[in-house]
């Protein structure tokens, strides 16, 4: 059974800097996509970023060149950098890791329990 811990979440400054962690836990293989999403109060779910096992990154425009995302060798957790960061990026942020299960593109999706990030002065 695949278990997601993230880390790394806190209270920093506007302009501060903070790293999340996910490690996933029963790893018997490698996911095909992990990733980071982040909810506010009052908002939906939205996508921070993704990254493949091929290497290929996607970010949401609100925080390209701020943050950026990594996988390590085992592929088995994920790291979001986040740099430069303003109030509007307080949220809960979290992993999804993601099985590819057929050609059509249909996958299996696992999350883990959020952690808080909160920006503020």
């Amino acid at each position: 059974q695949v278990q997601l811990v993230e880390s790394g979440g806190g209270l920093v400054q506007p302009g501060g800097s903070l790293r999340l962690s996910c490690v996933a836990s029963r790893s018997r293989f490698s996911f095909d996509a992990m990733g980071w999403y982040r909810q506010a109060p009052g908002k939906q779910r939205e996508l921070v970023a993704t990254a493949t096992s091929g290497g290929r990154t996607n970010y949401a425009d609100s925080v390209k060149g701020r943050f950026t995302i990594s996988r390590d060798n085992a592929q088995n957790t994920v790291y979001l950098q986040m740099n430069s960061l303003k109030p509007e990026d307080t949220a809960v942020y979290y992993c999804k890791a993601s099985l590819q299960v057929n050609v059509e593109g249909a996958s299996r999706d696992y999350w883990g329990q959020g952690t808080q990030v909160t920006i503020s002065s």
